[in-house]
């Protein structure tokens, strides 16, 4: 059984206790890693306070290139990294490397964002030069989920890097493997001592001690409402920013002109991907009356297809991430077959070979009211729920009918359907006969209502990490040439 340290000022450190990381796929433990306390995360605060000093009067075409050095040790250690993340999580072994792929695009693109992010100036008077400078909060401290370590890691520590900060993260204890090995990677590309730190451990030690550290500027947190409202009150307490994504119940909303052929794959795939346990995963469908039937007949004949496994055998769709989670799921599932029909799934596969593992058969409900616990609440796994729609106001109604506001999709061939659902339903991106873009590094990604607020991702989430800081200037304008 490996062993994996916590990372504090550029120092692998075995800390005074450990908790075992568990593989999804088998239930057999993967590894023993150091468990983070409050003076571990108070010693990670001083390191990158230290380290913010030198790391922010960084040029950034420095900063950029040491961004760079880390994409391309990504893309070095691709393999190890995707097969690591794979056993950890129990994702298949290609969604892994996609997470390492865009892992590494995240450093790449925030490395060339930071050479053209520029100031403004603001015309207010011949005798008054006023500008605006971006700066760096200072210290910005991550939470981070089980369900993309790697991913997720650099999507929120590359814009925050590369803005000058330096960062404290805490990744969750049922996968820190992916986001260890990522600040090593970060130590070899030539990031200074302290300026990344990688503290792993449980939410309510590590983490509530980080999201209530008196030393931290800026916080990051991705996970659940219940968590994330815990979090706002912690840095509530002193006064800092917090940006907040905190899931979703996506609709795909599907048209009778729509590519049937071209959207049901990418319709099961938004479900299935990471077993459904995915903030943007594709959790409703919403189908127009006309082509329901076919629709459902079609979804249930691909689900039935899905093939399950260990992550690194490389199947359709891995287990859940633990036996507590696989809990949750059953008891929604549970619950929806009170609310609705179960038309294909509900339960654990039959298969014993899989016996051993948190497995969960991709699960269709039909004919779900849009005010059933199926319909509005987050599983957080391979379950979809559909619901039949009569014309375009009812889908809009339908797509906005719960309390998160994420990710949506419309599939349909006209221009007017596709923009009139782009402009009224509620939600941080809309994509229009596609869904979610491969992780679109460019493209800012958040949430509305209870999905949370603020954004990541493009030059969007750069921002996030930097205040603004005005400067007026007062001239004398006795001096310009021609003043009487």
């Amino acid at each position: 059984m490996t062993s994996y340290p916590m990372l504090i000022d550029g120092k692998e450190m075995a800390g005074s206790a450990t908790f075992t990381d568990q593989d999804p796929s088998t239930g057999r433990i993967l590894a023993e890693v150091a468990r983070g306390h409050p003076g571990d995360i108070d010693a990670a605060v001083g390191a990158a306070r230290k380290a913010h000093e030198r790391w922010r009067r960084t040029k950034p075409a420095e900063r950029a290139r040491i961004l760079r050095r880390i994409s391309e040790l990504i893309t070095r250690d691709r393999e190890q990294l995707a097969d690591l993340e794979s056993r950890d999580t129990g994702k298949p072994l290609r969604q892994a490397r996609a997470d390492a792929d865009v892992a590494a695009r995240y450093f790449e693109f925030y490395a060339s964002a930071i050479e053209v992010t520029y100031g403004d100036t603001i015309p207010v008077a011949p005798d008054l030069f006023v500008y605006t400078l971006r700066e760096p909060h200072g210290v910005t401290a991550h939470i981070i989920p089980w369900n993309y370590p790697l991913q997720i890691g650099a999507r929120t520590v590359a814009p925050a890097l590369a803005a000058g900060n330096c960062c404290v993260l805490k990744p969750a204890e049922e996968a820190p493997l992916t986001a260890i090995q990522l600040g090593r990677l970060a130590l070899e590309a030539g990031l200074p001592p302290g300026a990344l730190n990688i503290v792993p451990g449980f939410g309510e030690e590590a983490g509530a001690a980080l999201a209530a550290h008196p030393g931290i500027d800026h916080l990051s947190f991705t996970g659940s409402v219940e968590v994330g409202k815990l979090v706002s009150k912690a840095a509530a307490e002193h006064v800092i920013p917090v940006t907040l994504e905190l899931g979703g119940k996506s609709p795909n909303v599907v048209f009778a002109d729509a590519d049937l052929g071209t959207a049901l794959p990418v319709v099961v795939n938004s479900i299935i991907q990471n077993a459904g346990q995915t903030c943007s995963a594709g959790s409703r469908l919403l189908v127009e009356s006309s082509v329901h039937d076919r629709v459902v007949a079609e979804l249930v004949d691909r689900f039935q297809q899905v093939s399950l496994g260990p992550g690194p055998a490389d199947p359709d769709m891995g287990p859940l991430i633990s036996a507590s989670q696989l809990q949750r799921v059953s008891s929604y599932v549970d619950l929806g077959k009170g609310e609705a029909r179960a038309v294909t799934g509900g339960g654990p596969p039959g298969d014993s070979r899989l016996k051993d593992g948190f497995f969960f058969l991709p699960t269709v409900f039909d004919d779900v009211p849009p005010e059933a616990v199926i319909a509005r609440e987050e599983i957080f796994g391979p379950v979809v729920a559909v619901t039949a729609f009569a014309d375009l106001a009812e889908a809009i109604r339908l797509a906005n009918s719960t309390d998160f506001g994420l990710v949506a999709a419309v599939w349909t061939r006209d221009v007017t359907t596709a923009h009139v659902m782009a402009s009224e339903i509620q939600a941080g991106q809309v994509f229009v006969n596609t869904y979610g873009a491969s992780g679109g590094p460019e493209l800012p990604f958040g949430g509305v209502k209870r999905s949370g607020h603020g954004r990541e991702k493009g030059l969007e989430g750069l921002l996030e990490f930097t205040r603004m800081k005005t400067v007026a200037m007062k001239l004398d304008t006795a001096t310009y040439p021609g003043a009487a």
